[in-house]
């Protein structure tokens, strides 16, 4: 699930256009990081951590790793290649920092996720220990339907309490819940905004197509993260639908610009959680100015890699692959 953002970024000057969504990463494995401590950010910084275009400014959120999972935090702009379509472009725009957050909890309460309920509502429990005031969250619950269980509340108690009480049974509509809640993200209060699914993946009843998710998503700029809940010996007892669960999940999260927690054991759930949240506060902002045809409606491509310090060859980074530009 995710968390608590403090301190919205704010560009002194810039107008407000065009929220398209907010970045990333979290990585499947590794310890829990420790407490940041927030680096200075540029003088030209004051961004908040989302991505956002206009006709002169793209924000592009991003989360580096060690190879282990662990948040590296002690980089500096120098420390990244941002390349639009192909084509360089100087980061005018670099900065650390929180931000209050919308999101909205998926759970999966198939029958296939009737033995993993208790683990699933204790990793609910972890994640939201770091929730704020200024956070605000929802809840869709799904079996072979959607049901939208809480609208956005900033109580955010109240979402574990009805984790806690779901009883698991039916089929699986996975597609289809992550379209309800893509539409109940139009309500949200806060820029930065991301959907926790926490499922095993295995659709068999969506009237939605993936193919129609993904554009969807695209254009959304809504951050997907996905908790997978599996079972050990998964390929071999499952039906094919919950067989492809891993790989649908990485799919779907991976083309919003978030990432997937494969799990292989319950007992590994609430820690996840508790990474999870952490791990969302741990996020670089870096703007560029796109080329002069930004404004063309278009999907833009963006590449982000690192030139990291010689003592930290193994990073990974993660982010949102490009953005829609606004049409003229």
């Amino acid at each position: 699930m995710i968390l608590g953002f403090r301190g919205a970024l704010r560009i002194a000057g810039l107008p407000l256009l065009c929220a398209i969504a907010l970045a990333f990463q979290a990585p499947p494995e590794g310890p829990l990081p420790a407490p940041r401590v927030r680096p200075q950010a540029d003088a030209d910084a004051g961004t908040p951590a989302i991505l956002r275009v206009n006709s002169s400014l793209v924000l592009i959120p991003a989360h580096v790793t060690t190879a282990t999972g662990a948040s590296v935090t002690n980089l500096r702009k120098e420390n990244f290649i941002l390349l639009e379509d192909g084509i360089a472009r100087t980061i005018t725009h670099f900065a650390q920092d929180d931000a209050p957050l919308s999101a909205g909890v998926l759970l999966d309460i198939s029958g296939s996720m009737k033995n993993k309920m208790v683990k699933t509502s204790e990793a609910a429990a972890e994640f939201f220990k770091t929730a704020n005031p200024e956070d605000e969250f929802f809840l869709v619950e799904f079996n072979g339907h959607p049901n939208l269980k809480v609208p956005f509340t900033h109580d955010w108690r109240e979402i574990p309490r009805e984790i806690a009480k779901a009883k698991a049974f039916g089929l699986t509509a996975l597609l289809d819940a992550v379209h309800l809640s893509i539409a109940e993200m139009k309500h949200a209060r806060n820029e930065r905004k991301a959907l926790i699914i926490l499922s095993d993946g295995g659709d068999n009843f969506s009237r939605r197509s993936l193919h129609q998710l993904s554009s969807t998503l695209l254009e959304a700029g809504v951050q997907v993260y996905a908790m997978g809940v599996f079972d050990r010996d998964y390929p071999v007892k499952h039906t094919r639908e919950e067989q492809n669960g891993p790989g649908l999940l990485d799919r779907i999260s991976s083309d919003s610009g978030g990432r997937a927690f494969p799990l292989v054991s319950l007992d590994n759930l609430p820690g996840v959680g508790a990474q999870m949240a952490l791990e969302l506060r741990n996020q670089y902002v870096l703007g560029f100015s796109p080329s002069t045809s930004v404004a063309d409606g278009k999907y833009h491509r963006v590449d982000l890699t690192l030139a990291p310090p010689d003592a930290q060859s193994d990073l990974r980074v993660y982010y949102r692959r490009g953005y829609y530009a606004p049409a003229q």
